[in-house]
């Protein structure tokens, strides 16, 4: 979805939903950050021609990536009292992992059941569109993230992978669900549109992705986003039927809401704990990326919720 955002920047004013609370000015410094991030990390992901000026393209490059690890390591100095909680030893850092779906960064919160149960399909539309411009592309993350990993770890991994293309069958993969889904209920993200803390969330899934410094960090965000998506996927799922979308239109959300617990159990017996018990040391940037991903992921609720005029979740915020 990201490179959707670069194709499809185009005018826009931010409906005022009746009840709503309008989301803050998009000039903010966070916005800027996020908006040439994102506008960076579309140009870097789609393949390209050789280019006469690919000297300058590569300086330009640098600065921006010297933009993105100052921003990483932000996001990382964040989480580090509950990283430094997570075990070395492999059996334990899985529990530990695993606990995370409960008391984790974000879990919990009242957004979901608030979509599920009284959101008007204006309300979900504005979700979505938030959402839709946040998704970094499941698929490629993970492909990106299991370079040179170790066999068991990388197999599991390739296993996702095939689940994410549908298996080998055009009609089934996830990408696409999630695009259908979009056009289906006419949303148009936009860098514009969107706000920062949902283009911040893409960027930091990119950059873990891409730079191979947080490797280990983008494996623990990844299944960190296995293991707690399907509760949330689930209510916007309920949400979307009680508002009368079309099937085709919640045949993504549906299908996230059961396959990614199987994925889950998978990722974290077969990714997270190979990976520790090869190495120890990987105990902690996973439990950082896994954090920070999160952290993330609350931060993009709550400025929902604001959106929405909604009351913070009770021992959330």
């Amino acid at each position: 979805m990201l490179n959707s955002l670069e194709t499809k920047v185009q005018p826009y004013i931010e409906p005022n939903f009746s009840g709503r609370t309008p989301s803050r000015s998009r000039t903010t410094p966070q916005h800027e950050l996020h908006a040439r991030l994102a506008r960076f990390n579309a140009r870097r992901l789609c393949p390209e021609f050789i280019r006469d000026d690919w000297q300058t393209a590569l300086r330009d490059e640098y600065e921006a990536r010297i933009e993105e690890g100052k921003f990483i390591e932000t996001e990382r100095a964040e989480i580090q009292t509950m990283a430094a909680e997570a075990p070395m030893e492999a059996h334990a850092f899985v529990a530990w992992f695993e606990t995370l779906k409960q008391c984790g960064p974000g879990q919990g919160d009242a957004l979901f059941p608030w979509l599920a149960e009284h959101a008007t399909h204006a309300d979900m539309c504005w979700f979505l569109t938030q959402e839709a411009a946040g998704e970094a592309g499941f698929e490629d993350l993970v492909a990106m993230s299991q370079v040179k990993l170790p066999v068991q770890a990388k197999l599991e991994m390739a296993r996702n992978y095939w689940d994410e293309m549908g298996r080998g069958h055009e009609r089934g993969m996830h990408g696409p669900m999630l695009a259908n889904a979009v056009t289906e209920l006419e949303l148009e993200p936009t860098i514009e549109s969107t706000v920062w803390e949902s283009l911040a969330l893409a960027n930091l899934m990119v950059a873990l992705a891409t730079n191979r410094r947080y490797a280990y960090q983008s494996i623990g965000a990844l299944g960190a986003i296995e293991m707690t998506a399907p509760g949330r996927v689930s209510l916007v799922n309920e949400g979307l039927i009680r508002l009368k979308a079309p099937t085709s239109a919640r045949l993504y959300f549906q299908l996230h809401a059961g396959l990614d617990i199987e994925h889950s159990k998978a990722w974290n017996a077969e990714v997270l704990y190979s990976l520790v018990e090869v190495d120890p040391r990987a105990a902690k940037p996973l439990a950082e990326g896994a954090l920070m991903r999160l952290a993330s992921g609350a931060r993009c609720f709550r400025r929902y919720r604001e959106h929405f005029g909604l009351a913070a979740s009770p021992g959330l915020d």
